[in-house]
């Protein structure tokens, strides 16, 4: 059932400078839902600011504008204190807020959230969630539509962008017959696929190549070929120049691989703990696999950062992915 924007639109009416925050490590649905719901804010006279607790890495950094600038988030925030209300976008866990999640508990404004994962925490915000949009930027869409203001050319490429990276170009189970009918309308507004495909997946480094060499030959199976995964060590950052948004798409290797049916990625992380992919095929749900690791996300598609060493997380994690394929 379609949203009620009401309350959103309410929410919007009564506050005047409105800061717009997405999770760490951000992807495309995280960024260019945060971009277009900013182009779509200030259309309506409100002061907008975008922000996200982490760098961008590379392969996003277009995101950020001149008239849209994506601000890196650092402790303790002075500068964003006068925003009068908060709008989390592709996300509603404080794990994923990283510094910015301590900044906003004690931030005594308006929150709303507008995300279309599964899972969940109590941000004390406004919900607008909706588990079966294929992207946030969806979501973000229907919300622009609420608002009554048009799609300007940089919240089409914006949103396309959001649209088009959580679908993997299009290829996901999600993607419906309204996800083309929306691809058709933002690129009437002015969005340009070709351009956003060619930045995000067609400019690598060869840093990051040496990368994916390295975590395809560590590529190894459980279970006859149905659990595929692989590893990333801090050390290979500096063996390769990679940096760690190197490793983004590095779950689509194990997962293509002929009869699996849970892929992982085990990521070392610089304090110690590990960062964990999960991807699955039916009927298997490694969102809830994740969600035993104090991560989540989607049935299909889902994280979890870890505070164990990567050789004790692979441990557990594979003892729970077998259990699961059972």
């Amino acid at each position: 059932m379609p949203l009620d924007w009401s309350p959103f639109l309410e929410f919007v009416r009564t506050h005047q400078r409105i800061l717009i925050v997405t999770h760490v490590r951000p992807d495309g649905d995280a960024l260019g839902s945060a971009v277009g719901l900013a182009c779509a804010l200030r259309q309506t006279g409100k002061s907008v600011r975008v922000t996200v607790a982490s760098d961008l890495g590379p392969r996003y950094e277009f995101a950020s504008t001149p008239t849209t600038p994506i601000e890196r988030f650092r402790l303790p925030g002075d500068s964003f204190k006068t925003s009068d209300a908060i709008v989390v976008v592709d996300t509603g866990t404080w794990a994923q807020l990283g510094d910015f999640g301590s900044f906003m508990r004690l931030m005594d404004v308006a929150k709303v959230v507008i995300d279309h994962h599964r899972t969940q925490d109590d941000l004390g915000a406004l919900r607008m969630v909706d588990t079966t949009a294929e992207a946030a930027g969806r979501l973000v869409y229907d919300a622009t539509k609420a608002l009554g203001v048009p799609v300007t050319p940089e919240a089409a490429n914006a949103l396309f962008l959001a649209l088009a990276t959580d679908t993997g170009w299009f290829r996901h189970s999600s993607v419906t017959p309204r996800t083309f009918a929306l691809a058709e309308e933002l690129v009437r507004a002015g969005a340009q696929p070709t351009l956003l495909y060619d930045a995000v997946y067609a400019t690598n480094t060869l840093a990051r190549m040496r990368l994916t060499g390295k975590a395809m030959e560590r590529m190894k199976s459980e279970a006859g070929g149905r659990i595929v995964y692989t590893e990333v060590y801090q050390s290979d950052y500096v063996e390769t120049g990679a940096i760690p948004p190197d490793t983004e798409d590095l779950i689509n290797y194990p997962r293509s691989v002929a009869g699996v049916e849970i892929a992982l990625v085990f990521i070392e992380q610089r304090d110690g703990g590990t960062k964990v992919s999960f991807r699955g095929k039916e009927p298997h749900d490694v969102g809830r696999l994740a969600e035993q690791f104090g991560g989540g996300g989607h049935r299909m598609a889902s994280g979890a950062t870890v505070p164990r060493p990567l050789a004790e997380t692979r441990v557990a994690v594979l003892k729970a992915a077998l259990a699961e394929l059972v």
